[in-house]
């Protein structure tokens, strides 16, 4: 099922080298359907110059066709009229910079992603649906960045912008369910379950969402995403489960799979949250306890984003991760034992995911991923405590790992634990899109 776990652990090439003629549109992907046919909304020769880039990045997924990507886009910006404030030629500019923002977020650009974005900000005439999307994205890819201030902050401007527009509730009616999920996510990050008390009414909202699931799955993209993710912290497993399912059955129910209402860009444009959902469904399987099931949709999140970002992303070490995490539970629970397969699982995630060596300084070194490359030499180490004669190095390796970690809802020793069966029992989830554990 895995592919055996190890053997996709292993280097390998991606096998799927789709020609770009058969790639997804990004249209499909990415656009509301309103803004592919209505001329006024935007420069309809803009879109297939964006989807003509965004194909030919991913055809090959190297540096080389992610730069021509970009020139392609550069050229399509600087075609856009710069004078005049029509609605059309401010969203044109608007989507090509955010198609900018989402290749450079793909390559690991994460700040030269961040400055595309905040060019939207100057488009003053571009709808307000563009810049809470332009919004969302920046908050998304500072969070990524573990800059939690910052995000904060714009993710309380996107509030701020979707509750005095009165032009978003007729073109964009998810708008502001969209904004307060922003903001729910940061708080989420920030160890809130619930939002804090200056947005209040969203607090409410959420509430009440979660009395009447089918209300839940009304939503889509990452606003659907976070409900999920909330839920499944707050141990409404069976409902958070519905959720995650919603978003994977849309992209499979539909071949032009979108969020329909919105724009999106960087780590939570639609094909991301497509990615975090798989993942986050795995991951909630194992928490269920149902092993079988968790291994096949972790599988699939893993093959999917290989072909997504390349074998060799840092993504597909969180995903790794995930499986890795999944074996250890299943192994704890049925008193089984699965030692080579974690241990050949961590050592690739951890490669991955670019960890500096523990022996020396590591904990004192700034780690990207951190709370992600902790739980994964965290649960390496413990692997390691098993077998006497590598007692002291599994030791070592849990001390580098409890420094690094930074979670603010539980600790790493919580995040392990899988003993114990009561309910309140708090459990880690891993959201692909920002790289962060929540």
């Amino acid at each position: 099922m895995i592919r055996t776990a190890l053997s996709r652990a292993a280097p390998a090439t991606v096998a799927a080298r789709t020609s770009p003629k058969l790639l997804p549109s990004l249209l499909a992907r990415s656009l509301p359907s309103r803004l592919l046919h209505d001329g006024t909304n935007a420069n309809p020769v803009a879109l297939q110059m964006i989807n003509y880039a965004l194909s030919l990045a991913r055809s090959h997924k190297s540096d080389e066709s992610y730069g021509q990507a970009q020139l392609v886009l550069e050229q399509c910006l600087s075609s856009q009229p710069s004078e005049g404030q029509d609605l059309a030629s401010h969203n044109s500019r608007a989507m090509v910079l955010m198609a900018m923002s989402t290749l450079l977020s793909e390559r690991g650009k994460l700040d030269d992603a961040i400055d595309k974005l905040k060019k939207v900000e100057d488009l003053s005439s571009s709808s307000v649906g563009v810049r809470i999307a332009a919004l969302e994205a920046v908050v998304g890819l500072h969070l990524e960045l573990k800059q939690d201030h910052t995000s904060s902050v714009l993710a309380d401007k996107c509030l701020e912008l979707a509750a005095k527009n009165d032009e978003l509730e007729a073109s964009d009616p998810e708008g502001y369910t969209r904004a307060v999920a922003v903001k729910g996510l940061v708080e989420l990050v920030h160890g809130n379950l619930g939002l804090c008390k200056d947005v209040a009414k969203g607090e409410l909202f959420i509430r009440e969402v979660e009395r009447n699931v089918e209300e839940v799955e009304e939503f889509t993209g990452s606003t659907a995403l976070f409900f999920g993710e909330l839920l499944h912290a707050r141990q409404s497993f069976e409902m958070a489960k519905k959720v995650y399912q919603k978003i994977i059955q849309n992209d499979s129910s539909n071949e032009e799979f979108s969020d329909r209402t919105a724009l999106a860009a960087g780590n939570m444009s639609s094909d991301k949250v497509l990615l975090a959902a798989t993942c986050t469904l795995g991951q909630l399987e194992a928490h269920l306890g149902n092993f079988g099931d968790a291994e096949e949709i972790l599988t699939k999140a893993l093959t999917k984003t290989e072909e997504h970002f390349g074998s060799h992303h840092p993504k597909v070490g969180v995903v790794l991760t995930c499986i890795a995490l999944m074996f250890r539970r299943k192994a704890i629970k049925e008193h089984s034992s699965s030692i080579l397969i974690q241990e050949g699982l961590y050592r690739k995630a951890i490669e991955l995911l670019k960890a500096p060596p523990f022996e020396a300084e590591g904990a004192e070194t700034k780690v990207d991923r951190n709370d992600i490359v902790a739980l994964a030499r965290g649960g390496y180490a413990e692997v390691l405590c098993v077998q006497q004669n590598r007692k002291h190095q599994g030791e070592e390796m849990k001390k580098w790992a409890e420094a690094a970690w930074g979670n603010r809802r539980l600790s790493l020793a919580e995040a392990l634990d899988v003993s114990n069966s009561d309910e309140s029992l708090k459990v880690p989830i891993l959201d692909a899109r920002i790289s962060r554990v929540l």
